[in-house]
């Protein structure tokens, strides 16, 4: 199965579910599902801003699994960090992330 997340909810959704939970069962191969695609909004966009620990490893593993990475447009342009991003990592919104995703769509995308 394809999986496509959405970290929207503030506060210990990136730091810890992904950084603690989802992100080490993916560099171990023992999530139990392909991860296509990670949507970043609000102050969630940060774990993307280059050198920060999670958003490097998430560039590395986006780069070694083809998986997409993406802020909010809107929330980066906000926090300034557009342009200062991981490698492989992108800005956009919706019409993006569904155009982006087409190619290899997800059979379910989950909120966090």
């Amino acid at each position: 199965m394809k999986v496509a997340y959405i970290f929207s909810t503030q506060g210990h959704s990136v730091s810890y579910k992904l950084g603690k939970m989802i992100l080490p069962q993916l560099e171990d191969d023992a999530h139990g599902v392909e991860v296509v695609g990670m949507f970043f909004f609000e102050d969630n966009a940060y774990v993307l801003q280059e050198g920060n620990p999670i958003g490097e490893r998430l560039a590395k593993l986006a780069a070694d699994k083809g998986m997409l990475l993406m802020a909010c447009d809107q929330c980066a342009y906000e926090r300034e960090i557009d342009g200062k991003l991981v490698d492989g990592a992108v800005i956009g919104c919706f019409p993006n992330l569904y155009s982006a995703l087409s190619g290899n769509m997800p059979d379910q995308i989950i909120t966090l």
